[in-house]
């Protein structure tokens, strides 16, 4: 697929704001800081999720659908890959003796873009020097890894997931790139879709960003992509949310917030200590919720486990 820049919404225009200024940021990154809030720090917000929060989310599978969430692993260059993953035959089977023979492959990837599904652990986003919790990100991350907020100290979470599926709501095909999600829509979905997002959930945006791109072709979503406006945020950490994804990357881009690409990374990851999910295709789980007339679910998220790692390819599963 190539892009199309007629099917792009004008960088600077207006569905992204309203914008902020820095300051107007920095009283809102305030706002929602969660730091010192739990133990171990490193996990965050996935602290959150206690036992009692997997039992209640078991309940919600009554027909047994499973959904995987990833995108294909993504060797293809195009406007919004170009670091593709790679993918290559490392044994064929045919130097070994004896039976049974094997097939071997190599698997790698840059995969903090926007063609890789995948989680960002608390050591992926530093703000003003700062790793969430205040520890200086120069002295914990270096060339080996993060030495605080890996992926490895989060471990899986099993949890209450809440689609809330805006095209589904809004009676489109998708949101265009660069249109801003805000509180009102949030609200709005939920009573929609009939559901609630409550303490410990994890918050699933579709915005119809697969969709789009297999009926359109790819653009380049650092221009432009639909995502929450940094507004919506604050709902967010008062919901008490432990994990935020979607089929972008949370943000809307461009930026309403001067001076700032990535201004909802700044505050889920960095102020609140809540992981991100990036570029999943939430297709079938539309689909599927849409079938079954509930948009909540079992989510099952079980990163790999890196030592240092700022982050992991993953597979998300919606169990309904």
């Amino acid at each position: 697929m190539t892009q199309n820049p007629a099917h792009v919404a004008p960088p600077n225009g207006p569905m992204n704001g309203p914008a902020l200024s820095r300051q107007e940021f920095e009283v809102l990154f305030d706002r929602v800081r969660a730091w010192g809030r739990w133990t171990p720090a490193d996990r965050g917000a996935w602290a959150r999720v206690t036992p009692d929060h997997v039992l209640r989310a078991k309940a919600l599978v009554r027909v047994g659908t499973v959904v995987p969430m990833a995108l294909p692993w993504n060797t293809v260059p195009a406007a919004d890959n170009g670091k593709p993953a790679l993918h290559y035959m490392s044994g064929l089977g045919d130097g070994e003796a004896g039976e049974p023979s094997a097939y071997t492959d190599f698997i790698a990837a840059d995969f903090h873009g926007k063609a890789v599904s995948h989680l960002d652990a608390l050591s992926h986003i530093a703000y003003r020097g700062k790793l969430y919790g205040g520890r200086s990100a120069s002295e914990v991350v270096d060339s080996r890894g993060a030495w605080f907020g890996a992926v490895s100290a989060l471990g899986a979470l099993v949890t209450k997931g809440v689609l809330l599926d805006l095209p589904t709501s809004l009676g489109i095909d998708w949101l265009e790139p660069g249109q801003a999600v805000h509180a009102g829509d949030v609200i709005s979905a939920e009573e929609t879709l009939g559901v609630t997002i409550d303490e410990g959930d994890a918050v699933l945006l579709r915005t119809g960003h697969v969709r789009r791109r297999r009926e359109l072709g790819a653009w380049n979503p650092d221009t432009a992509s639909a995502g929450f406006h940094v507004s919506a945020v604050p709902l967010l950490a008062e919901r008490g949310i432990a994990l935020l994804g979607g089929d972008g990357d949370s943000d809307v881009r461009p930026s309403p917030v001067e001076g700032l690409h990535s201004p909802v990374h700044a505050l889920a990851v960095n102020a609140m200590g809540v992981p991100l999910l990036d570029n999943l295709d939430l297709e079938a789980l539309s689909a599927a919720c849409a079938e079954e007339g509930r948009y909540e679910f079992l989510l099952v998220v079980a990163p790999l486990n890196i030592p240092g790692g700022t982050g992991s390819p993953v597979t998300p599963v919606a169990i309904l």
